[in-house]
Parts: C-alpha cells; sequence; structure tokens
C-alpha cells in the first residue's frame, strides 16, 4: 500500500519553494548552512529560513512567485545560523543532526504508482494523488476529465469525490508534510528538504536509501550531531554521495518534486 502526490499538491509546493531556497543559498557558497520552513495556503507564503549566507528578500519572493504563482503576499525571514552549530562544522562535514534513518528497497507497486503519478501528471499538471494496494487504484487528479482517466485507467476509483480544483486556494502546505510520499517505506523522523548537504536528514536519507536500493537490503542507521563517521565512512564521503545525487536529479527544487521516489 503506497500513497504518491505530485508536484502541484500544496504540501510539494511547499518542499519545492524551500528546495529553490537551498538552490540560491549553494549559488552563494560552495556549502552553505541553511535550514527552510514554508507555510503556504490561502494566498500567503511564509518563509523562515536560517542561513549561513545571505538570502535576498527579492530573490526569495521571485522564486516563491515563480513556483507558487505571482498573487501571494510573501512573509519572508532569513536570520543567521546559531553561531553554536556553526562551530560545529568549521573544522570540516561532521553530522549537522541527530536522528535515525533507514532505507528500504522499493517495490514494484511502489515504481508502478510513481509511473502512474508522473504519467497522469504529464497530462494534467495540477494538484494530485494517488493510492496503490493490492485490491485499489485511487486517483484524485484536480482540473481533470474523469471520463478520459477512467478511459486509461478503467480499473481505477477516479475523483470518489467529484471534481475539484486543488492547489493552495483549496489546501495549505507544509514543508516536508508529505515524507510517505518521498520515501515510502524508508521514512523515519528527518525530513528530505529545505537543507543542506551538511544535515544528516538529507544526507543519510539519500545515502541509506541509496545503499538499500544497491544491496537490495534494509539499511538502519543511527548519528549524532557532531559525529565524523556514519556507517564506518566519513561524514565527508555520505555528504558527497548526497551531493552527487542531488546534481544527478536537477538539484533541490528538482529533488523537491517527487522525492527520492521518481
Amino acid at each position: 500500500m503506497f500513497e504518491k502526490v505530485n508536484p502541484a499538491h500544496p504540501d510539494k509546493v511547499a518542499d519545492r519553494i524551500a528546495g529553490a531556497l537551498v538552490d540560491l543559498a549553494y549559488e552563494k557558497e560552495n556549502n552553505p548552512k541553511i535550514a527552510v520552513e514554508v507555510l503556504i495556503g490561502h494566498g500567503v507564503c511564509h518563509v523562515i529560513a536560517e542561513s549561513s549566507v545571505e538570502l535576498d528578500a527579492v530573490e526569495a519572493c521571485k522564486a516563491v512567485h515563480r513556483i507558487a504563482g505571482n498573487d501571494l503576499m510573501v512573509d519572508f525571514r532569513c536570520v543567521k545560523q546559531d553561531s553554536h552549530l556553526a562551530e560545529n562544522q568549521a573544522e570540516g562535514f561532521r553530522c549537522g543532526d541527530n536522528g535515525i534513518f533507514k532505507g528500504v528497497p522499493v517495490t514494484e507497486e511502489q515504481n508502478a504508482l510513481c509511473e502512474i503519478a508522473q504519467s497522469v501528471y504529464n497530462t494534467y499538471p495540477f494538484d494530485g494523488k494517488y493510492i496503490l494496494d493490492e485490491a485499489r487504484l485511487i486517483i484524485c487528479q484536480s482540473n481533470a476529465s474523469n471520463e478520459e482517466l477512467s478511459f486509461v485507467y478503467p480499473e481505477a476509483e477516479i475523483n470518489p469525490l467529484g471534481f475539484w480544483t486543488g492547489g493552495t486556494d483549496v489546501d495549505t502546505g507544509a514543508t516536508n508534510r508529505k515524507l510517505g510520499s518521498d520515501m515510502a517505506d524508508s521514512v523515519t523522523g528527518g525530513g528530505l528538504h529545505g537543507k543542506d548537504l551538511s544535515k544528516a536528514d538529507v544526507s543519510v536519507n539519500i545515502y541509506a536509501w541509496i545503499k538499500a536500493q544497491e544491496t537490495h537490503k534494509p539499511v538502519e542507521l543511527c548519528c549524532a550531531i557532531g559525529d565524523k563517521t556514519v556507517d564506518g565512512k566519513p561524514y565527508s564521503e555520505i555528504v558527497e554521495i548526497a551531493r552527487e545525487y542531488i546534481r544527478s536529479v536537477g538539484g533541490f527544487e528538482k529533488f523537491a518534486e517527487w522525492g527520492l521516489l521518481r
């Protein structure tokens, strides 16, 4: 059983905005320290960033409007990262979070739903969510023709409550609220989005997920803030594995569109 949401879901819009601001920080500095939280809905987007590099409010507003629309009022606040936490990374990469992490091989069912979600979204680039288990395929796609979707997916339950418009005028979105969609069985407590690579929530999650897909076995890891090694590897190596993955998908904003299951 698995649920997937598409990049136009309000929670994913929030993730994408957070990712875009992390991308901006990396344009200014090779290894910035940044954490971004976004709450969006009903005409307003609240953004709070803790960052080692200054993020210009104009740049932030441009990113919000590009992703979520020009009619939003943007409430943006950026503050310096806590100096004590900054010192933790002063002499090289050390683990930036406490946490437990796991990677689980992706199932055929999960891959199948990802393909359905992306196919539907390519036709209807609007808010949507999808569920698949052994007995049911449920497609809730806003601004869509039920007849057309029923023709393509005759076995599916299409928009059980009827037509809907979706988006941030209908619902709110918040950063890291759809981790089940992003990570499936690999989800633990750490959020993937709106953070730099020093954060274990990003790098160790990505590392554990990649290792699980390569070994076809579940992976379980834990770390404490300040750790120099994880899974027997220097933390800097974990960071570089995650950096290459983020580059391969096109950056933090693109990563936020679909998460680890793409």
